[in-house]
């Protein structure tokens, strides 16, 4: 056997066409039923591939400066190319995001997989990974154990979250024995619990919107979601990062009034109003927002400068995080140091890595998806021209 990528996933996928297109045998091995399931539901709710922004504006989304080269290298442009060169018909939304028109995942994934079967690449499903056996890497397949010796090896297993689509992290005791380097887990891009009054039960789904949340960092205009949990959505993900790392997070719930203008309004005499009615015909707040004023505010400041600023700056009691298994994405895997610009494992000649398996995170917003389509083919060129250097036989 020529090359063997176990993982298909986008990472693992694009890492077979990059050797197969260097004119090399490609055998793909996964252990979910299907191929690429996290890819599928992912686009379930609309495939956002990834953000029409410059290279060097969308590799500033990517905390982990190592991981920029691959994503400055392989980006929005060459996405966009990519998607299209398989025949899929994209646009550029308001907000920069680029989906395909028919907004899922299954008519890219089939055009993929029709084109790496005319490239000549294997694909078997339900091989189960369990480790190496010296350099043979081992499967549990329906038709039993299978041992093959490849003569380079790429990884592309994916990160912890969402195990039930292949997304497990059993990997990690495999990689731990061989000597490579690995951070923990953590969840990425997910929602964090809040300790809810009864009082805020009628409001459970409702969206946050014209909204900021502020972090020590930051003042990030975004949306979330309120729900039974907790926290959650894009704005909460955004951030998710910061805010697992234990940061505080507060609510501007009018982010386009100045606090000085607000104060001023809030000191218009109310007559025989009460403050709640006052504050409501003021600001004009939804029962959201005004539901959270009261949760997290009460008893609300007379004094209007003071109750602008509360407006401004609402604390917001987060607790932890949801657990990992729920979370879009990791943080934490093969740490960089770990790896060769190559993405080759130091500890492991030969054997390349790629995807979530790799210790770095992004936001959501099409930045995840590049970053695996991005280290995937980075691994499978440099997989190639590995290749090109060993023995023919």
């Amino acid at each position: 056997m020529t090359a063997l990528v176990i993982g298909a996933g986008p990472a693992g996928l694009m890492a077979a066409e990059q050797i197969a297109r260097a004119g090399h045998r490609v055998t793909v091995a996964d252990a979910m039923p299907t191929p690429a399931r996290k890819f599928l539901m992912a686009g379930k709710s609309g495939l956002n591939l990834t953000k029409d922004e410059p290279p060097e504006a969308l590799a500033a989304h990517y905390p982990e400066a190592w991981i920029r080269p691959y994503v400055t290298s392989f980006g929005a442009a060459q996405m966009q190319a990519f998607a299209r060169d398989l025949g899929i018909d994209i646009f550029t939304g308001s907000s920069g995001r680029v989906f395909p028109t028919g907004m899922k995942a299954s008519p890219f994934l089939r055009a993929w997989l029709a084109r790496l079967d005319s490239l000549g690449v294997t694909r078997h499903q339900r091989w189960h990974w369990t480790g190496w056996d010296g350099t043979a890497v081992l499967f549990n397949t329906p038709d039993g154990p299978q041992r093959l010796t490849p003569k380079v090896c790429v990884l592309a297993l994916g990160g912890a979250s969402w195990p039930k689509l292949g997304s497990t992290g059993g990997w990690t005791d495999a990689l731990k024995a061989k000597g490579v380097l690995l951070t923990p887990f953590q969840p990425a891009n997910m929602g964090f619990h809040i300790d809810w009054s009864p009082h805020m039960h009628p409001h459970f789904g409702s969206p946050l919107k014209s909204i900021a949340l502020i972090t020590p960092t930051r003042s990030l205009k975004a949306e979330c979601v309120l729900s039974a949990r907790g926290l959650e959505g894009g704005g909460i993900y955004e951030l998710s990062a910061e805010l697992r790392n234990g940061a505080p997070l507060a609510l501007d719930l009018l982010p386009d009034t100045p606090l000085d203008a607000l104060a001023q309004k809030l000191a218009k005499p109310r007559g025989k109003a009460s403050l709640s009615n006052h504050l409501r015909k003021i600001t004009r707040l939804d029962p959201t927002k005004l539901a959270l004023l009261n949760e997290w505010a009460r008893p609300l400041p007379s004094d209007p400068v003071q109750l602008a600023r509360r407006l401004k700056h609402l604390p917001t009691p987060l607790g932890a995080p949801f657990p990992i298994t729920e979370a879009i994405s990791t943080a934490g895997g093969i740490a960089a140091t770990a790896l060769t610009d190559g993405l080759e494992l130091t500890a492991i000649p030969n054997t390349f890595a790629a995807g979530e398996m790799l210790d770095w995170e992004a936001p959501t917003g099409g930045y995840l998806l590049t970053a695996c389509f991005a280290t995937g083919y980075a691994a499978g060129r440099a997989a190639a021209r590995r290749l090109s250097t060993l023995p023919a036989a």
